[in-house]
C-alpha cells in the first residue's frame, strides 16, 4: 500500500492520467523535463474537457503553474482534474500532478495549474458548452 501523501494533503479531483517517467524524458540534470509533466497535464485536461463539453476542445491558457518538486525516472505520475468555472464556450479546469516515488512509494504533489479550454466545432470555431454535463461525464 502506498505511503500517505506529504503535507500538501491529498489530491483534489478525479484521477485522469497515470504514467511512468522514463529515462528518455529527462533533462541534462537527470530530472524529468517540466514540459513532459505539463504535456501530461494538458492531456488530462483535454480528456476532462471533452467529457464535460461533449466534443472537441483546445487549450487556450495556462495559469499559475509552479513546479514544487522534481519528477524522477521511475516515478509514477498521476494527474487529477476538476472542472471549475464554465462559460458559454470555455471552461477552466484545475489540474494537479502528483508522483508516487520509485521504491519508497511516497506520494508528493509536484505541480498544479489552471488550464482554460475552449470547446470547438468541426471547423475549429468556438461552440457552446452544454449547461448539463453529457451522459457519463
Amino acid at each position: 500500500m502506498p505511503k500517505k501523501a506529504d503535507d500538501a494533503g491529498a489530491p483534489h479531483g478525479e484521477l485522469t492520467v497515470r504514467t511512468i517517467a522514463m529515462p528518455a524524458d529527462t533533462n541534462a540534470n537527470g530530472d524529468i523535463f517540466g514540459g513532459w509533466v505539463m504535456s501530461r497535464m494538458d492531456q488530462a485536461g483535454g480528456i476532462t474537457g471533452v467529457e464535460r463539453s461533449g466534443g472537441r476542445v483546445v487549450t487556450v491558457a495556462v495559469e499559475g503553474m509552479t513546479f514544487i518538486r522534481p519528477v524522477r525516472v521511475g516515478d509514477v505520475l498521476s494527474v487529477y482534474t476538476r472542472v471549475g468555472d464554465i462559460g458559454r464556450t470555455s471552461m477552466r479546469i484545475h489540474i494537479e500532478a502528483w508522483v508516487e516515488r520509485f521504491l519508497t512509494r511516497a506520494r508528493e504533489k509536484v505541480t498544479e495549474a489552471t488550464f482554460t479550454f475552449v470547446a470547438i466545432d468541426d471547423l475549429g470555431k468556438p461552440r457552446p458548452i452544454p449547461t448539463a454535463a453529457p451522459h457519463g461525464a
